[in-house]
């Protein structure tokens, strides 16, 4: 018998609970090698009455004094799983961090760091990488390489940097040169992009420069293709990992450089516990290990814009355009003065579409919706139909000519009359890109019209497909939602219309502005990247909003300096600290009467300090199902929300039937 067989493992499983749970070690069979330390193996073990996986943590010679059961009660693992550890000692420390600071269970930490395949498989190939040519290092600007000396220099008073130029000012090409120089001095980098499928350049740059020293994490590969990957990382067989915001936790030896790109993107912030932002932990990794982290952005988060004017992000500035284009010229139109109130295609937008299609050359046309129409409406009695299971209005598609809600997924038939006053006067308000689609091929008959957004793609790579034909020539117009935005290069785009700016300013989120602003700001960059003549035009019923006036005046510095302004006077971040606790339930009023029950444990436990503004139904007050209400904490600094929360989260069971969601510095208050 085996003298490993006497240990005990701390074992830390994907459960809500916030501890390890220790095991004896599996029996050694003698079939296979036997760990000498299994710190970091995955172990299967039966908890409850379920066999399921976990990590082990530590590993002793007797009863661990934090085992709060006697001998005759722990139970043994099952069996190890892997024949070498997926856990580093570092990963631990964050998965610590993570727990503590985002007030998530230890178990939950670990397992959103690391794949979940069961074995290990061959990665299929790249669908990004057909065409490997114009990858070679680019002589780089003045401004380039005053960017990458800066960034790289030792004695750099600070190892957070920030890339801010305007869209086309060659960041990417920043970004590549401090990672080759990285890799050249034998340390590996880690390269974060938004969503992988709407970034296709920079993961081709990244391939085609670093060719299989690349590893790409994106979300087409299936779990145990992820776990290929992680093992090529571990050993040291890929450098380079690029991939969207869990890359952040990629296990690579000697890391020498961390760079964030677009890092305004929200989609950098998890929606699900633990809600760990990817910036926080790339500055985490790179100030326990003292190396650089790159971020940037042509509009930077105002938390990060207000960082570089205080001096704790360093800034590093690219005014020009490399590939020849010129800053496209931005018209604002106010549909409120257009004959047609509900006309989506201003006289001026039909116009330059007129005249891009006879230059032979193409247009975007962006709108931050989908669907066909906004939503029901009576104009009788102004009711407007909403989703039974979340406070939303419903959007109507005319292809299936059905209501669907975007939240659930929950869809029916569009009523004949009013369903509250029985009015025939009914209609549909507001339009989405599946009207416009319609509206485009009725006035340019002649013209190839490609839609891009989450309705009408139905297959893996569908996206990619799109891009890539639109990129040949092969359609003149190209619409969508929030997909096109992203860092696109089209060489024969001219024209980008903005169809409908104000639809994200309507939402009761403090970041509305913002948002809309950097909106307007990333599509127009689409525009004119590749010649001086490019166009872009701004449709609004409020052109005199902040987020669209300076959007379309290119004045980004005076946007910030008000907005930022404004957040000082209102008491936002970055001049405070949020936490946001979300109660949810199924049952009517559970969720209202846990939230009016925190609130008064808070009123004891949270520190003078501490602002406790609610309990409030949250502006989806109703999702699948479940009826929503919310508080915020509200603060100078963060521990004391912080600890408050774990009073409340940590100290006290909530109502049966209720679940509370804990989003530490929230992006989203909907």
């Amino acid at each position: 018998m085996s003298e490993t067989i006497n240990r005990y493992i701390d074992v830390v499983l994907n459960v809500p609970l916030n501890q390890a749970f220790t095991y004896r070690e599996p029996a050694d069979d003698g079939k296979k090698e036997f760990p000498k330390d299994p710190f970091g193996y995955r172990v299967e073990v039966k908890f409850g009455n379920r066999k399921t996986t976990g990590f082990v943590t530590a590993v002793y010679d007797s009863i661990p004094k934090t085992c709060s059961v006697g001998d005759d009660k722990i139970r043994s693992a099952l069996r190890y799983i892997d024949s070498e550890p997926l856990l580093t000692k570092e990963l631990l420390s964050i998965a610590s961090f993570m727990s503590s600071y985002y007030i998530a269970p230890i178990g939950e930490c670990v397992f959103a760091m690391i794949p979940s395949g069961k074995r290990e498989t061959d990665i299929p190939g790249f669908s990004f990488f057909q065409d490997e040519k114009g990858f070679e290092k680019k002589e780089l600007s003045d401004e380039q390489k005053a960017a990458v000396e800066g960034i790289l220099s030792s004695d750099s008073t600070s190892k957070f940097h920030y890339l801010y130029g305007t869209t086309g000012s060659g960041k990417t090409e920043v970004f590549l040169t401090c990672a080759d120089r990285v890799m050249q001095e034998g340390k590996g980098v880690i390269y974060l992009v938004p969503e992988i499928g709407l970034t296709p350049q920079v993961v081709e740059a990244v391939r085609g420069r670093f060719g299989n020293t690349a590893a790409i994490l994106h979300s087409e590969l299936t779990p145990s293709q992820r776990l290929g990957e992680w093992k090529r990382i571990l050993h040291k067989e890929a450098r380079v990992v690029i991939g969207a915001r869990s890359a952040i936790f990629a296990p690579v030896p000697d890391l020498g450089l961390v760079i964030i790109d677009e890092e305004h993107d929200s989609s950098y912030k998890s929606g699900s516990s633990p809600r760990y932002h990817a910036r926080q932990i790339g500055m985490l990794r790179c100030s326990h290990q003292n190396i650089p982290l790159i971020m940037g952005s042509a509009t930077p988060s105002l938390e990060a814009w207000h960082s570089m004017a205080e001096k704790k992000l360093l800034k590093h500035t690219l005014t020009k355009r490399l590939a020849g284009g010129a800053v496209p010229k931005i018209e604002c139109i106010n549909l409120s003065a257009e004959a047609n109130g509900e006309n989506c295609i201003s006289r001026k937008l039909h116009a330059e579409i007129s005249s891009t299609l006879k230059e032979n050359k193409q247009t975007i046309l962006f709108l931050n919706r989908r669907g066909f129409t906004h939503f029901f409406r009576c104009a009788s009695c102004g009711f407007e139909l909403k989703c039974r299971n979340c406070s939303v209005a419903l959007t109507y598609h005319k292809s299936e000519n059905r209501l669907r809600c975007h939240y659930c997924g929950y869809s029916t038939t569009p009523p004949q009359q009013c369903p509250e006053c029985g009015s025939l006067d009914i209609g549909y308000s507001g339009f989405g890109t599946e009207y416009i689609e319609g509206e485009i091929k009725s006035k340019f008959p002649n013209a190839r019209v490609m839609r891009a957004d989450t309705d009408s793609l139905h297959h893996k790579g569908e996206l990619q497909e799109r891009f890539d034909s639109f990129k040949k020539g092969e359609a003149d117009i190209l619409l969508g939602t929030q997909m096109v935005a992203k860092g696109l290069n089209f060489p024969k785009l001219k024209l980008v219309g903005v169809v409908l700016a104000d639809s994200s300013l309507h939402l009761p989120d403090f970041r509305a502005s913002e948002k809309t602003f950097a909106l307007i700001t990333q599509v127009a960059g689409r525009a004119g990247r590749f010649f001086p003549d490019g166009k872009v035009i701004v449709q609004t019923y409020n052109p005199e909003r902040d987020a669209i006036s300076y959007a379309t005046k290119n004045d980004t510095e005076g946007f910030y300096r008000k907005e930022t302004e404004m957040r000082r006077i209102m008491g936002f971040p970055p001049f405070t600290r949020l936490l946001r606790l979300v109660f949810r339930s199924a049952v009517p009023n559970s969720s209202q009467a846990a939230a009016e029950a925190a609130v008064k444990i808070l009123g004891k436990k949270a520190a003078p300090e501490v602002e406790i503004l609610g309990p409030a139904e949250c502006p989806l007050n109703m999702v699948a199902g479940n009826y929503r209400w919310q508080i915020l904490l509200r603060g100078k600094n963060i521990k004391p929300l912080q600890d408050a929360a774990k009073a409340l989260v940590w100290g006290y069971k909530p109502l049966k039937d209720v679940y509370i969601e804990v989003d530490v510095d929230p992006l989203n208050l909907m």
